[in-house]
């Protein structure tokens, strides 16, 4: 997720993590090149993606196919990014990410995560970001958004909404969000809180993010229907990529025209061209 100038996706699942965090700590830290469980995906620069791995735990940069750890967090509970769930990366290049297990969203300073609430977000799932570069936080705990100052601070209520979840700014700054609850799944905020539905029923099954086109056509990942949904600009949704090779895809994030997706149940990032064909960018070793 995501904003004007802005280069990012993130996302969310939060099922079925007990018998993998115990085969993670079973095995240890994974290998650079392998990736377990990918719920987010940023783009950042140099072609390079950043990629949000709850079982890392941590972050990956992938690039040309090859991942390397970014951030290897602990396997302890309450450390940074031991329960990651969304990377994104602001307009001027910083990394930042949400962790649930600490209740905080972190920025990167030279290649450490610093803590920009003091543990004041609930369960942060996503980030995007405004114009000027402070960030949106959607927390599941409270079902609230929040704003919290680029440079740290006590976060401000934004607007309530029901498991909130995926965001994206779009080109003309204005704040979209995923309701995973909601019977408007898909809706705007205006600067005053004001939110405004663009898909008015729940047809999805279990959406988690939302990124938006140049030309105003909006994408939403929807891991019980294996299925990514495209949004005309009237609301009307229709299911653009659904079943194999998709198994659980969660994050989304745009590059060049592109959609990306972070599936981790096939433990891979998928870049689609503008027919839906599906690229894996990486896939975990065997």
């Amino acid at each position: 997720m995501r904003g004007a100038g802005v280069r990012r996706c993130s996302g969310l699942i939060g099922m079925g993590f007990a018998g993998l965090i115990a085969l993670a700590a079973l095995t240890g830290s994974v290998r650079g090149e392998e990736m377990l469980y990918p719920l987010s995906v940023a783009v950042a620069g140099d072609d390079a993606l950043l990629v949000a791995d709850r079982m890392l735990p941590g972050l990956l940069k992938l690039q040309a196919g090859k991942a390397e750890v970014f951030f290897q967090g602990k396997k302890t509970f309450r450390t940074p990014l031991n329960a990651v769930r969304a990377v994104a990366v602001a307009a001027d290049g910083t990394v930042h990410a949400a962790d649930s297990a600490t209740r905080d969203v972190f920025k990167f300073v030279d290649g450490q995560p610093v803590p920009l609430t003091q543990g004041k977000i609930g369960i942060p799932v996503d980030i995007a970001f405004d114009p000027s570069g402070d960030l949106f936080v959607s927390d599941l705990e409270t079902q609230r958004i929040w704003r919290v100052p680029a440079a740290g601070g006590e976060p401000k209520e934004v607007a309530q909404l029901a498991a909130p979840r995926g965001l994206f700014v779009d080109g003309a700054g204005r704040l979209w969000a995923v309701a995973a609850s909601g019977e408007q799944p898909l809706v705007r905020i205006a600067a005053d809180g004001s939110i405004e539905a663009v898909v008015k029923e729940r047809v999805f099954e279990f959406p988690h993010d939302v990124v938006v086109a140049d030309d105003g056509t909006a994408y939403v990942s929807d891991n019980y229907a294996r299925a990514v949904w495209k949004v005309a600009a009237d609301g009307t949704a229709s299911k653009w990529i659904t079943g194999e090779p998709l198994k659980g895809p969660v994050g989304l994030a745009i590059r060049a025209g592109k959609v990306l997706i972070a599936d981790p149940q096939a433990k891979t990032v998928w870049e689609a061209d503008s027919e839906g064909k599906l690229t894996p960018l990486h896939q975990a070793a065997k």
